[in-house]
């Protein structure tokens, strides 16, 4: 346990110094322009419309108009323009936090990956147990059931509690197997990277659900009042660039954890000597046995 925490500890201030290295802040520059342009311009040409369905989807539920109307007699008028904005950015949120995670896996890992393994294992053989196509299959499924778990857990979170702990649950375990399997699809073979995402599961989920928690955190941005969807073209620029940020990092430590713990169980892996064929001792039924002469 002390040995896993110390290799741990090692990637994760591994990962905050590469984080400074100019190759890495300028492959970063390409997800964030891309992730941005793309949040913008759907906002640019579709958010009075999402808006506009929210808010009638709402009114149109008895239970909900009746709240609203509640809250409009009690001097909370102000209530009723901001809930449909509101609803709008936390059903968005999810999908450009996904389309950030996917954009740093597909431009910046394999560049990530390289820059660790020719600085830090420059020996290590590079067995390409899996193509981009596969990891491109695995991260869009993974992102698929993640949503599907974020969407079904969206009524939990009205419990103060569960709200901190579901959503970097779900982001945690897509980081995980996102990030691991990328890390390793270049370097490890097939059985290799199986063995060792078998044998690491539990601190590469850790280190997934720490992802998670920092993944979540720019979220917090939009409840910090609802000035929130006054400045959130300004917001979501802030809060992609964070993302980008926090995915980048993420990508470095488990770089550095996986491609050390590949190295390891190839020290480790000792071909065992192949052991001389034993001979049948029983003669052969073709084989002539000379006996003894009778006394």
């Amino acid at each position: 346990m002390v040995n896993t925490m110390g290799r741990l500890g090692d990637a994760f201030w591994r990962a905050g110094a590469y984080c400074l290295h100019p190759r890495v802040i300028a492959l970063s520059l390409l997800p964030l322009l891309i992730a941005a342009g793309t949040t913008v311009g759907l906002a640019y040409f579709f958010w009075e419309a999402a808006v506009a369905g929210v808010r009638g989807t709402l009114e149109s539920w008895l239970l909900i108009e009746s709240l609203l109307r509640w809250l409009d007699s009690m001097g909370g008028a102000g209530f009723r323009s901001v809930v449909a904005p509101l609803l709008v950015i936390v059903m968005a949120v999810p999908v450009v936090l996904i389309f950030s995670l996917l954009l740093v896996a597909l431009l910046m890992t394999p560049s990530i990956v390289t820059l660790v393994a020719e600085r830090r294992f420059p020996t290590l053989e590079r067995k390409r147990g899996s193509a981009w196509w596969q990891g491109l299959l695995w991260s869009l499924l993974c992102s698929a059931a993640a949503l599907l778990l974020l969407f079904l857990s969206m009524p939990f979170w009205l419990i103060p509690p569960l709200v901190l702990v579901l959503p970097p649950l779900i982001w945690g375990w897509l980081t995980y197997r996102v990030f691991a399997f990328d890390v390793l699809a270049e370097h490890a073979s097939a059985e290799e990277r199986k063995q060792l995402m078998r044998e690491h599961r539990l601190p590469l989920l850790s280190m997934g659900v720490i992802s998670g928690y920092l993944g979540a955190a720019p979220s917090l941005i939009w409840a910090v009042s609802m000035m929130a969807v006054v400045l959130a073209p300004f917001l979501v620029l802030l809060t992609v660039w964070l993302y980008t940020l926090i995915f980048a990092f993420s990508t470095l430590w488990f770089a550095h954890y996986s491609l050390n713990a590949l190295a390891e169980l190839r020290a480790r892996t000792v071909v065992a000597p192949q052991a001389p064929p034993v001979l049948d001792e029983l003669p052969s039924p073709h084989t002539s046995t000379l006996l003894p002469p009778a006394l």
